[in-house]
């Protein structure tokens, strides 16, 4: 899953929203020094990524990218879920995008210290160009795939272009999101509820 998914897949915690965020950029064990409620986001948003590798709709729509680009489905399936997610957002969020996306670049905002060095990088750039709400546009998919293929993978690639995948059977995609979504929005309800947070100290 990606950003805008992880963020509503959070529930409404700000320390789940943020460390739901930071999943992608916090790798192994987690630092000592994390807040428990922030490790706590990490711990669920890691859970998601296992249930959604595992789960049969995440799985076809893997397998719906084509074998040149087969080694990035994940990242590519992650990236048009957030579409699906974005274009069809009043079918699973009753608060408007735009005001959600608001709310979470607050947050970002509020606890830089917090923010590991290469999400605080980018944070003035998902702002300015309001990444999340962007999403509903397949146009900036297809940017965002761009700009991973060059800024963060490290070898050759060929996901550049890898946006017109989606286009080339994006009904196919739809129905496996239409398939995932709820079961994950069920998951994330399930382990918020089996993994309280930790009492506050006095």
């Amino acid at each position: 899953m990606n950003y805008l998914a992880h963020l509503l897949l959070a529930g409404s915690d700000p320390e789940l929203r943020l460390g739901g965020i930071l999943g992608d950029f916090v790798k192994g064990v987690l630092p000592g020094a994390l807040p428990a409620g922030l490790a706590r986001g990490v711990a669920l948003h890691r859970g998601i990524d296992v249930f959604a590798d595992s789960h049969p709709a995440f799985q076809a729509s893997r397998e719906r990218v084509t074998r040149e680009r087969r080694r990035y489905a994940g990242i590519m399936v992650d990236m048009f879920y957030d579409h699906l997610l974005a274009a069809n957002w009043s079918q699973w969020c009753r608060q408007p995008l735009d005001r959600f996306a608001a709310e979470a670049y607050g947050l970002l905002g509020e606890r830089p210290e917090q923010l590991p060095e290469r999400l605080a990088g980018i944070v003035p750039a998902m702002r300015e160009h309001d990444w999340l709400c962007s999403y509903r546009e397949m146009r900036s998919i297809s940017v965002a795939l761009d700009r991973i293929s060059v800024y963060r993978l490290r070898q050759p690639n060929n996901l550049g272009g890898g946006g017109a995948e989606l286009e080339a059977d994006y009904a196919g995609f739809a129905a496996d999101f239409a398939a995932f979504f709820p079961d994950a929005l069920g998951f994330a309800k399930r382990w918020i509820a089996a993994n309280p947070a930790p009492p506050l100290r006095g």
